[in-house]
């Protein structure tokens, strides 16, 4: 069992009220219960409109939104690893192995590496979420695709299987625990390979597998531009992006456009994220670094064209922002 949390984790402290902050990280085993209702209610929907629609052009839209409304579940699970969820720990718990298992994704795992990133966020050796080499225009296009990312999410699952650990973030006594859950996941996920032969069933690969693999490029507008293109001081008012988007993806996000906001005070549950937001910039004075999902893509892409990589802008100045030229600077770049 992971004992890491990061529910104590200030990011900037004396930016909000101690009491209003603890008003502010109230759980809700009602509220969190209706996100997650609506959010698998929502899969449940599309998973049996794609059973009726399937063989007809219809399928194609129902597709695609069901695989979308899948990847967009590990929100759940990264509000869950939180256990900001519900209020009641158990369930933040056991939702987040389902949801781990789901996703390729195992809790432990998750969690371990959660925490190094909230710790470290932006900082190469020690950031979780950092473990890859720089982004060139290929690699970057690559990663937006979502081949790397499951790649990188099954190969782990298999290394763990054979007790293999390599990662630095986790310590020599977690081992055991992500190796064990490694090998749970394993088997599980051979169990229904095995049903779905011997049932000659494909639903596992229908309704699960294929929407969600071939959409995480949707899911990826989300990840991708959360910190990339910002300063890796260790200042999250700095090195972390809010997201400018509609009602219906903050939603299915779980409020995680909010992104400033929770990372520099973690502890807030995710439906209250909106009002930390408007405290932040109410005491700061100012509205955090934000951007459209598709306007941050243009400017990443604009910034690695041309033989350009990640490692051509210094590391402690923002390169990826709204009102910024097309072409930056000279002695913005490194020589």
């Amino acid at each position: 069992m992971v004992k890491r949390t990061v529910d104590d984790f200030v990011g900037k402290r004396g930016l909000i009220d101690p009491q209003r902050l603890k008003a502010l990280s109230a759980k809700s085993d009602v509220k969190g219960g209706v996100q997650m209702a609506t959010h698998l209610g929502a899969i449940c929907a599309t998973g049996v409109l794609l059973w009726q629609t399937w063989g007809t052009y219809w399928a194609i839209p129902v597709f695609i939104l069901h695989g979308v409304l899948l990847n967009f579940l590990y929100a759940a699970q990264h509000e869950l690893s939180h256990n900001t969820v519900f209020q009641t720990r158990w369930l933040n718990e056991w939702f987040g192995r389902i949801v781990g298992f789901i996703e390729l994704y195992p809790r432990d795992f998750d969690q371990i590496q959660h925490f190094a990133h909230h710790r470290h966020t932006q900082d190469w050796e020690m950031d979780g979420e950092l473990a890859r080499g720089p982004f060139t225009l290929g690699s970057y296009l690559l990663w937006m695709s979502g081949i790397v990312y499951w790649q990188t999410r099954i190969a782990r699952i298999l290394r763990f299987t054979r007790g293999t650990v390599v990662e630095p973030y986790i310590r020599e006594k977690e081992h055991a625990t992500v190796i064990f859950e490694g090998r749970v996941h394993f088997l599980l996920y051979c169990a229904i390979a095995v049903a779905s032969v011997v049932f000659e069933s494909w639903a596992a690969v229908i309704f699960w597998l294929a929407p969600m693999m071939l959409t995480k490029c949707v899911h990826q507008l989300q990840n991708s531009s959360e910190h990339l293109g910002l300063s890796h001081n260790p200042n999250t008012l700095e090195n972390t992006r809010t997201l400018r988007t509609n009602a219906f993806m903050r939603w299915m996000a779980w409020n995680m456009q909010y992104h400033t906001a929770h990372h520099t005070f973690p502890s807030v549950p995710f439906h209250l994220l909106p009002e930390l937001h408007k405290d932040i910039v109410e005491k700061w004075g100012r509205e955090p670094y934000s951007m459209t999902y598709f306007g941050f893509q243009a400017q990443a892409i604009r910034r690695l064209m041309n033989g350009r990589t990640e490692m051509d802008y210094p590391m402690d100045q923002v390169w990826i922002a709204d009102g910024l030229p097309d072409e930056l600077p000279a002695d913005t770049q490194h020589a």
